[in-house]
């Protein structure tokens, strides 16, 4: 699965399909607003805001918003000005509030980054940093799926019709040389789009025989007896790939950079702090994953979803890249064109500053 070159084209989406599915990991469309950190007294308001909005999925490939939210990274960055959340279940929540300027700074998969982009015809968003890698297996039933090529023929849960996930799932078929629609679903393997909320069941009722899906749904499967048979960072150079960016509306990156760079050196100093700290870091999670579904994750799951996850500031450009080209592939997306849609300038700048090497946009950054 190597990296393409930048696409340059024009999206058009096919008539009977949503561009790319906005579900980054399909945990429904509500989000529940949750208040920060305090406020340091004698702190000062950065470009004069009030507050800063951000957004993010109530998930480990989320890691970085939650622990940067539960050990207070971003209010102390951001001085005065409030640190306000919106906890989002799915893409399309988080898109629609950024676009309504309902929040500013968003933790977003790469799905949802590209369409909304797209959508907008490249007006809406930019994606200025990185935030998580991997995270995402093929986990099976083992007494029905023993080998890959037993794959073909079985019926596996993806989390929505076009995410990420789902377009991951669909090139690994093609290059098993197996044949899919990608609509249906239907063909040598049949493809289910089940909710991730729910493939647990599925799989546990034997309704489906394994799911290409993210964390923590892999690890869910695999405390019912799921077998790993693919780890999807194997597939790609370096074993990496996007799971998670910040993306920020072009509006307030434009009005507010310095909110923006306070954002984003939160970002970095969190990521850091987590590597040094990972035993305190993934309780920081639990519990702020705790506080925004309501339940935080057994040991036998939050421990190797945790471990699959690899945290970075890098966006992994090329990978977004490659994903869209795989969407394209699938027959699920007409070719976009991306070029605009990073501006790692920010990110790039906070990076310097601690003596760190810039990160690269694949040619596909502002001009």
């Amino acid at each position: 699965m190597p990296a393409t070159k930048p696409l340059r084209r024009t999206l058009a989406a096919l008539a009977a399909l949503p561009l790319l599915a906005l579900a980054g990991c399909g945990y429904g469309s509500q989000a529940k607003d949750d208040g920060g950190a305090e406020i340091a007294a004698g702190a000062e308001k950065i470009d004069g805001l009030d507050s800063v909005r951000i957004g993010y999925f109530g998930n480990v490939t989320h890691a970085t918003a939650l622990v940067g939210n539960e050990k207070g990274f971003f209010q102390k960055a951001l001085g005065a000005t409030e640190a306000k959340y919106a906890v989002f279940n799915a893409g399309p929540s988080e898109i629609e509030a950024l676009n309504s300027g309902s929040i500013d700074i968003g933790w977003i998969g790469p799905s949802p980054a590209i369409n909304g982009y797209a959508k907008s015809d490249g007006k809406n968003l930019r994606i200025v940093g990185g935030s998580a890698s991997g995270g995402v297996r093929l986990v099976v039933n083992p007494d029905r799926i023993k080998s890959l090529k037993d794959v073909k023929g079985k019926r596996i849960a993806t989390p929505q019709l076009g995410n990420t996930q789902d377009v991951a799932f669909l090139n690994w078929i093609a290059e098993q040389g197996w044949k899919v629609d990608a609509q249906s679903g239907k063909g040598d393997v049949t493809v289910v789009r089940s909710d991730n909320k729910v493939t647990p069941d599925a799989f546990k009722s034997g309704s489906v025989d394994g799911a290409w899906v993210p964390e923590p749904t892999a690890s869910k499967l695999v405390a019912q007896g799921g077998k790993v048979l693919l780890d999807e960072s194997t597939l790609w150079p370096d074993e990496k790939f996007v799971i998670t960016n910040i993306i920020v509306s072009q509006k307030f990156l434009e009005e507010h950079p310095k909110a923006v760079e306070a954002v984003l050196e939160a970002s970095v100093d969190t990521n850091e702090w987590i590597e040094a700290n990972p035993d305190e870091a993934k309780a920081a999670a639990n519990k702020q994953l705790e506080k925004d579904t309501g339940k935080a994750l057994p040991a036998d799951v939050l421990d190797p979803a945790w471990k699959s996850i690899r945290l970075t500031d890098d966006p992994l450009a090329a990978t977004l890249d490659s994903q869209a080209d795989h969407a394209v592939k699938a027959g699920l997306l007409e070719q976009p064109d991306l070029e605009g849609i990073y501006d790692l300038t920010l990110l790039n700048k906070v990076l310097a500053a601690k003596g760190e090497p810039a990160v690269d946009d694949a040619g596909l950054g502002v001009q």
